[in-house]
């Protein structure tokens, strides 16, 4: 384990990073800046960062099969042209909930874009309960909400074999596995995969490996946690250097690096102070693991 390595290699700070994900097809890390109203790429070659403003907080973005990417902004589905900037509506949701917006999304095996709600907070701390939900944005843009009841709609992906789906709703502090119909993509048969230790705070963005482990990053918790779905057991845990750890995605040619998004906003000053690298990205070498390609939206 001592051949891990960490190194920033995104020193634009994001007020709250997000959602990372590896383009092969440009060689970029594709992110969010939910509070800033951003999309972003960073360019591995050249260090070049890019970002698009759009009109609402975003909270994930996804590869589109023709190109672009579709994304989930303050409570809508929409395309993102990268090349115009321009952002197409899909769909709107929920617009009898005026304080909610959409989280962390990813696409399934079968091209379907899966994103969550939650609701923003009225003060700090402070927000209402159970408002949230999980949606599937299907490739003829028609959608089917899988869940109800939900506070924070976070991390997400399937296991290899396409049997199962991972899930996070943040205030269980846990992480969940549901039976997945690939043919369909309906969800059912909620259990429990693991819960979150106190010192690991609560979980937010999570990802697979190509051995079919779990990767959460823990917001507040200053780390990624590796995590064995079928014993349920924490098997690895990589520190840090900074406190808001929001979420990981792998990539690089080979899928062996790990990028890992955080956030300074929620921090106050003192905080900030002990935190200079609050709101970086991180790159990770040496785990001995790699991950897998992203799936593409097919709509």
């Amino acid at each position: 384990m001592s051949s891990i390595k960490i190194e920033s290699v995104v020193k634009d700070k994001n007020r709250m990073g997000e959602c990372p994900m590896w383009e092969e097809r440009e060689n970029v890390l594709v992110y969010v800046d939910i509070n800033a109203q951003k999309v972003c790429r960073w360019n591995a070659v050249t260090n070049e960062v890019q970002s698009v403003s759009v009109d609402a907080r975003v909270g994930s973005v996804a590869l589109r099969e023709r190109g672009g990417y579709v994304i989930a902004l303050g409570t809508r589905f929409a395309f993102l042209n990268w090349e115009d900037q321009s952002v197409t509506t899909i769909v709107e949701l929920e617009q009898d909930k005026t304080n909610n917006r959409f989280n962390d999304g990813k696409v399934d095996p079968q091209g379907r874009f899966f994103a969550g709600t939650m609701a923003e907070e009225t003060e700090p701390g402070v927000r209402a309960r159970h408002q949230g939900a999980l949606y599937t944005l299907f490739p003829d843009h028609s959608v089917v909400k899988q869940l109800e009841q939900v506070d924070i709609s976070n991390g997400l992906d399937w296991s290899l074999d396409c049997q199962t789906f991972f899930y996070i709703d943040s205030l269980t502090y846990a992480v969940h596995a549901f039976n997945y119909d690939e043919h369909t993509g309906k969800i059912a048969c909620r259990k429990t995969v693991y819960k979150l230790e106190k010192e690991e705070q609560m979980p937010d963005g999570m990802c697979i490996d190509a051995e079919g482990k779990l990767w959460v990053a823990c917001i507040d918790g200053g780390r990624v946690i590796r995590i064995d779905p079928e014993t349920g057991k924490r098997i690895q845990t990589v520190k840090l250097p900074a406190s808001r750890i929001t979420s990981c995605c792998f990539g690089g040619k080979d899928y062996s690096e790990m990028y890992v998004t955080s956030a300074y906003d929620g921090l106050d000053k003192e905080a900030l102070a002990k935190e200079p690298q609050a709101g970086e990205i991180f790159k990770i070498t040496g785990l001995g693991v790699k991950g897998t390609a992203q799936y593409l939206y097919d709509g």
